[in-house]
């Protein structure tokens, strides 16, 4: 199977990264596509959002970065259909320090993603930490391309800036055919011209880059992952998880044009 690698980065936190990563991972899957989900987040709140417990996770994306465990061995399947998950532990946050010296240190999740466990997937979503460490760079390497989530706020441009920088960086040394899959506009209220203003000015930056799809501030959205669901289990008639469907519709339609192209 061909699969298709997406990163979901952003070092700013609080943006709906980890959300988007669940939502657009479960909209997915909900269209029949099989696919996995790669938390290598510390904090584990896309494992958590997934429903899957702390005492559940025997072994964990930590494992796969410093080889103790194969990709086929780490996954677990999630309460929903078509949709596995490598979980996250608090043990990554002493990874960097473990790995830094090994030569490989950035294409390990690159090399777990190579193998044939990785193959019946045919999309691969990696959530990031909110930072541009060692954790984002291997995600960056092993990715096609990256989704960016970005906040409908005023500093939302300066941030973007500094991430597409380093994009550039790994695409010169590590990764040529890294692209950016698009921008996610999130946390969007219809109410406030600030919000109107920024996606304005996004638009006219980024052009083409930027998804239709608005993504609402949503209170649905929020409560979904206190109970192990994404939202658009937890409520799919609620406005966040109809436009998390929406994105997913526009990430399919993106890879069926570029695969035409």
């Amino acid at each position: 199977m061909l699969n298709r690698i997406i990163t979901i980065a952003n070092q700013k936190g609080g943006v709906g990264k980890t959300t988007t990563a669940i939502n657009l991972a479960t909209a997915l899957a909900a269209i029949g596509e099989n696919v996995l989900v790669i938390d290598l987040d510390p904090q584990g709140n896309a494992s958590t959002g997934l429903g899957i417990e702390r005492k559940e996770r025997r072994l964990s994306s930590y494992d796969l970065l410093t080889n103790s465990a194969t990709l086929e061995e780490i996954v677990v399947p999630t309460a929903v259909p078509n949709l596995s998950i490598v979980p996250s532990t608090m043990d990554l946050l002493g990874v960097e320090m473990e790995i830094s010296s090994a030569s490989d240190r950035v294409l390990r999740v690159k090399k777990a993603l190579q193998t044939d466990a990785a193959r019946r997937y045919s999309y691969v979503l990696i959530d990031c930490p909110p930072s541009l460490n060692l954790l984002t760079i291997n995600a960056m390497v092993a990715a096609h391309s990256i989704l960016v989530p970005l906040q409908c706020e005023f500093f939302a441009l300066e941030g973007l800036s500094q991430l597409l920088e380093t994009v550039g960086q790994v695409r010169q040394t590590l990764n040529p055919a890294l692209d950016i899959q698009g921008i996610v506009l999130t946390m969007y209220d219809a109410r406030n011209n600030l919000a109107q203003q920024v996606v304005a000015d996004v638009r006219e930056h980024l052009g083409d880059k930027v998804y239709t799809t608005l993504i609402p501030r949503n209170v649905r959205v929020s409560e979904a992952p206190s109970y192990g669901k994404p939202a658009i289990i937890y409520d799919l008639k609620c406005a966040g998880s109809q436009a998390y469907l929406q994105l997913a519709s526009e990430v399919i339609q993106r890879e069926r044009r570029r695969r035409a192209a």
